[in-house]
Formats: C-alpha cells, sequence, structure tokens
C-alpha cells in the first residue's frame, strides 16, 4: 500500500478528485456532504492498476483527504504529518490561492518530496497558465519538479493520466523498514460494540500484528492488538506505508487515545519534553515565546528558546515521542506568519545552567545536521547507554565496553588514565591500605554504574590494575606496605603462633602490641595473618593444619573434642570450627557434633579472605 495526502485551497476540488479516482465518498459526515465543504479527515483508497485478466490488480493507494479552509489548518497538519506524499490540487478557474500558499508552506515546512500537481476544473477554464504557475512554485520548495496533471472531476478528463502519474510515484516513494520501532500517530479513536476501542492512523514504517503489544504516549499504558484492518480487510500483520484499523485492548486512561496521541514499540522510545532543534526559514529570535509544534498528527503548545542564529530549544508542554532527525512544523497561533519547519537535532539535551552554556550549545549545535550519527554522538556524551542512543534514533557506532554502556574510544583512554592515576594516588596516601575501593573510583571518575569501573580496569594500559575484593590496586602491589612498627607487631604473633598454633592472642595481648583494627586489617590485607572471626588471628594455612589434626580425632566429634585436638580455648574453637564449615573442611552432622568432609579440601565454601597463589604468596 501506498499513502497520499491531498493539499490545497478550500473549494478546489480535492474531495471530488479523490472521489472521482476511488469511487468512495471521503466526506464521512453528513453536514460535509450537504455544505460540500471538508471539515474534518477524510480517508478512501483504489488499486492503482484495476482488476483485469492479468490479475486482481496493482497495490491500493490510499488518500487522506484534508481540509483546505484556513480554520482548519490544524487538521490538514494532522493528516499530512504522517504521509510521505501528496496530491496537490488547484483549480483552474481559480488559480493559486491564500491556503495554496500556506499548504505549500507546511509541505515545504515537513521536507516533503513527493508529490503530483492536479489542475482541477480544466472544463471550466484554461489549465496551461494555472498549471505553469503552481508547478513553479512547487519547484521552489522541497517538493522540487513534480508532475502536474489538468483533470475535471466532472467530465473525467485527465484522470487516466493522473491514475498513471500517481502509480509512477507511489513506485518512486522509498520502501520503508519492516523492522522499525512502531510509532503510530493516531487521527481517530472510537468504540465499536462488542470489539471496544478502535484507532486509526497511517502507520509510516514497522510491522503491526496481531497480538503485539504496545504503549500508549504516556510510555507506561500497556495495551494489546486484539484486531487489525487495512482498508476494512482483516489483517493478521501490516507493515507501513499504511493505513491501519487497530483494535486495542488495555486498562488506558482517559486521553491517552484520540487524535495527536501515539501507540509505540514498548522500551523503544525516548519521551521528551525538551528538543533542540534547527530552525528553516525563519531566525530564532523572530519566533514568539510560545508556538505549537505540529508533528504526526500530534499538536503540542512549547516554549521557544533562541539559541543561535537558527536553532533553539523547544520545551513541549506534554512529552512526546521524539528522535534525532524527526521533521516538525512550528506554528503561531491565527497563522499570520508562515509556518516554521524545524529539524530535532537532540532529544535529550544538557541542561543550560551556567553562564555562557547557552552560546557555547549554540556552537556545538552549529555542526549538527539532524542525521543521525552514532560515532559524532557518542563522541559528545563520552558514555551513553546502547538502549538510550538508539531511543534517541541514533544507531550504535560499536559493541558496548560493558553490559549495555557504550563509550567513546577516546574519552574511554582518558577514563583509563586518570584510575590509573586514583589508584596511585590512594596506594602513596593509605599505605596499610593501598586498594582503592570499586565504589571509591566510581564516584571519582563520576561514573555512573560501578561496572564502567570493573570494565575500567580489565582494559589494558600503560599501567596494570589488578582488582581483588572490591578493590584496585597498582602495578606490582603485592597488598599493604606494613610500617615497622606493626610489622613488628605482626611478627611477634606468628613467633607466638608457632609455637602454640590455634591459641590466637586474646585482646589485652593485641592491645599491648599495638595491633589495632586498621593494622590487624592491614596484616590480613597483607597476607600474614589469617582472620577467622572478629578479633581471632592466625597463621596464614591455620584452616588447613586444623583440618589435618580433626581428621586424625573419631568422626563426628564435638566441640570440646576439637577444643582439646586443637590444643586451644572455647573463644578460638567456636569461630574457627564455623569458618571451617565455611571453607567446606567440615560440616555439621546434627546440633551438637561434626564431621571433616570426605576429600575436604577447602573449596567449596565462600572465603573471608582472599585466596593465596602459594603458601608463601598475599592474599588479594
Amino acid at each position: 500500500m501506498r499513502v497520499l495526502a491531498t493539499a490545497g485551497h478550500v473549494d478546489h476540488g480535492k474531495s471530488a478528485l479523490v472521489r472521482a479516482l476511488t469511487g468512495m465518498e471521503p466526506d464521512r459526515f453528513e453536514e460535509e456532504r450537504r455544505r460540500g465543504l471538508t471539515l474534518d479527515l477524510g480517508f478512501v483508497w483504489t488499486r492503482l492498476d484495476p482488476p483485469g485478466a492479468d490479475g486482481p490488480g496493482g497495490e491500493h493507494l490510499a488518500f487522506v483527504d484534508v481540509p483546505g479552509h484556513e480554520r482548519f489548518v490544524a487538521t490538514m497538519l494532522a493528516g499530512v504529518g504522517p504521509v510521505p506524499a501528496v496530491l496537490f490540487v488547484v483549480a483552474a478557474d481559480q488559480g493559486w490561492q491564500p491556503q495554496s500558499q500556506e499548504h505549500l508552506e507546511i509541505l515545504d515546512a515537513l521536507g516533503v518530496r513527493h508529490a503530483v500537481l492536479a489542475v482541477t476544473r480544466s472544463d471550466l477554464a484554461d489549465p496551461g497558465p494555472v498549471r505553469a504557475d503552481a508547478a513553479e512554485r512547487l519547484a521552489a520548495t522541497s517538493l522540487g519538479t513534480v508532475p502536474s496533471v489538468a483533470v475535471s472531476a466532472v467530465t473525467g478528463a485527465g484522470l487516466g493520466e493522473l491514475r498513471a502519474e500517481l502509480a509512477r510515484l507511489a513506485r518512486s516513494l522509498p520502501v520503508p523498514d519492516a523492522d522499525a520501532d512502531v510509532r503510530l500517530w493516531l487521527d481517530r479513536a472510537f468504540t465499536v460494540r462488542g470489539h471496544g476501542t478502535v484507532v486509526t492512523g497511517t502507520l509510516g514504517a514497522g510491522t503491526l500484528r496481531v497480538g503485539d503489544r504496545l504503549v500508549a504516549g504516556d510510555g507506561t499504558t500497556a495495551l494489546r492488538v486484539r484486531g487489525l484492518q487495512c482498508l476494512h480487510e482483516d489483517r493478521t500483520e501490516a507493515g507501513g506505508v499504511a493505513r491501519v484499523a487497530v483494535n486495542v485492548h488495555g486498562a488506558a486512561a482517559d486521553g491517552l487515545l484520540g487524535r495527536g496521541r501515539v501507540l509505540l514499540t514498548p522500551g523503544r522510545w525516548l519521551l521528551t519534553r525538551t528538543a533542540d532543534v534547527r530552525l528553516a526559514g525563519r531566525p530564532a529570535e523572530d519566533l514568539p515565546r510560545t508556538v505549537t509544534l505540529h508533528i504526526g498528527t500530534a499538536a503540542v503548545p512549547v516554549t521557544v528558546r533562541p539559541l543561535g542564529t537558527d536553532t533553539a530549544r523547544l520545551a513541549l508542554s506534554r512529552a512526546l515521542p521524539l528522535r534525532v532527525g524527526d521533521r516538525a512544523v512550528l506554528r503561531e497561533p491565527g497563522g499570520r506568519h508562515a509556518p516554521c519547519g524545524v529539524t530535532v537535532l537532540d532529544v535529550r539535551p544538557p541542561a543550560l545552567t551556567r553562564r555562557g552554556a547557552a552560546r557555547a550549545r549554540a556552537a556545538e549545535l552549529a555542526d549538527l545536521t539532524g542525521r543521525p550519527d552514532g560515532t559524532a554522538e557518542l563522541r559528545r556524551r563520552g558514555l551513553v547507554r546502547r538502549s538510550l542512543l538508539e531511543a534517541m534514533g541514533v544507531p550504535a557506532p560499536a559493541p558496548p565496553v560493558t553490559g549495555d554502556w557504550l563509550a567513546d574510544p577516546d574519552h574511554w583512554a582518558a577514563l583509563r588514565a586518570r584510575l590509573a592515576a586514583e589508584v596511585e594516588r590512594h596506594a602513596a596516601r593509605h599505605p596499610m591500605d593501598p586498594g582503592l575501593p570499586t565504589e571509591a573510583a566510581r564516584r571519582l571518575l563520576g561514573l555512573p554504574d560501578r561496572a564502567l569501573v570493573d570494565a575500567l580496569a580489565e582494559t589494558p594500559g600503560e599501567q596494570e590494575l589488578r582488582r581483588g575484593q572490591g578493590r584496585l590496586y597498582r602495578p606490582g602491589s603485592r597488598g599493604p606496605a606494613l610500617p615497622p612498627p606493626v610489622r613488628a607487631a605482626v611478627d611477634a604473633v606468628r613467633r607466638e603462633l608457632a609455637r602454640a598454633p590455634f591459641r590466637a592472642p586474646d585482646a589485652d595481648r593485641l592491645a599491648e602490641l599495638g595491633l589495632t583494627r586498621k593494622a590487624l586489617a592491614a596484616a590480613v590485607a597483607a597476607g600474614a595473618l589469617l582472620r577467622v572471626g572478629d578479633g581471632i588471628v592466625l597463621l596464614p594455612e591455620a584452616d588447613a593444619r586444623a583440618a589435618d589434626v580433626l581428621r586424625g580425632i573419631p568422626q563426628p566429634f564435638t566441640l570440646s573434642e576439637a577444643r582439646q585436638a586443637l590444643d586451644t580455648t572455647r573463644r578460638v574453637a567456636v569461630p574457627l570450627l564455623e569458618f571451617l564449615d565455611a571453607r567446606g573442611y567440615t560440616e555439621r552432622v546434627d546440633d551438637r557434633r561434626r564431621r571433616c568432609r570426605a576429600g575436604g579440601d577447602g573449596g567449596g565454601g565462600r572465603e573471608s579472605n582472599p585466596p593465596a597463589r602459594d603458601p608463601r604468596a598475599p592474599r588479594f
């Protein structure tokens, strides 16, 4: 299917022309037919090639018939907004008129590039002069040089030629991406008895299927596609571009379905209330502070903040699913001035809070084209989630560095160098605790996710970083560098434990030696002592040695029997046995007894200290 919108001045025969082309009545309301005046959008269709002996005919061409009266320009915008091409109509007996000009300005602002010019009422006046004048006007806009046909809906003259031109236009239209994210701008919503809510719109790209899950324009209200029709025919799926009627089911709140609203692929769109845009055809400072933004079928009041000569920031009165490269129209109430076209440059712009920020932002926007460029966007942002970048309409230029995070290579290298410097700085300031905690590193670098710190640490650099127990160590670091007094005290404890391996020094003895909690932590981190409980330290291999002793006594054994075998006190035996349980050396039989695990080597439990590479190496 191909979809076109009509455009042109009121009473120039747009509805009569599509009626003659399709054999269908575009005016849906009795008042429209009685007055001969289109008041709302109409929808009709035909086949490009009529059915014949060679087959059922070509693909369908659908028309969105728009009103031409100046009071209904907003309705006209809703009709042409989602449509890629137009049938521009000018009457031979009236020539170019005010709404002809305003409709052309709107099409130019939207960047529409595909059209056919139809000069109607050619039976009432010579169509030549009007045809030449209109073609010249269209050629000066985004439409460029377009084919033109003189027709009469009354006599039928020129209708065959017009159908042929429309068929050629349809074949030249770009084919939309069938896998694109759905953004269906709605132009109608109504209730059908026995079916519930039905919405209609022009699907520009992507594919809708029965059973699909969608969300309303608030981004949270979930809806399910119960039924689908194209041109009054039931479908199981429909791909853009197509006129669709969608029967939706869900707890949609009032106001979320109707003209100007939208249905979206869940999780794939960024709803924004702030966008930086480039203006076309009008300086930013000439715009009033409040105008209306027209995109798709939506018409939303916005506040304009000029940034550069042709760039501005728009603050939207309600969030819309915008993407980089979207084309839209700014129009003043009353239409006293020509509409202004805008191209969306950024849908997640930075806050302008500092002095001179607006000027700097204008300079940055000057280089943006509105064409999605993943590499450039990533360079500007440094770090961004891939899902957010794609929701902005920008393709990811490279694989993530970790999880969903994308990083600009230069920015990533700078972060890696900063991380190495922070690790070195921390080690110099805290020799007894040289490992920089990962969370502290995240805060120092201003990173949004701790996983980025881990990824940076794993990235090769001039300085190798080592990780252990949630900390980062500088190159060659083997743990804390114990000051001489602390080293002497630790050596004294080790000598005492060498004589009685499981008689851990008590708190008074540790205090006498000057081993504070911080000093003990440093000794444990350095691998000089093994902590088996709060304030209970032994030699590094005491766990394996204790397990060997316990294997030599009758199994299972009680706490008292283990204490006697280990020649220690209950103060030490209780946490030591719990430590051995956690390491997988022992296991409980019941509330009173334990036994050594068969083949237990300490590998089955959660470790309180980092594992050692060898008996003499410090633990990390």
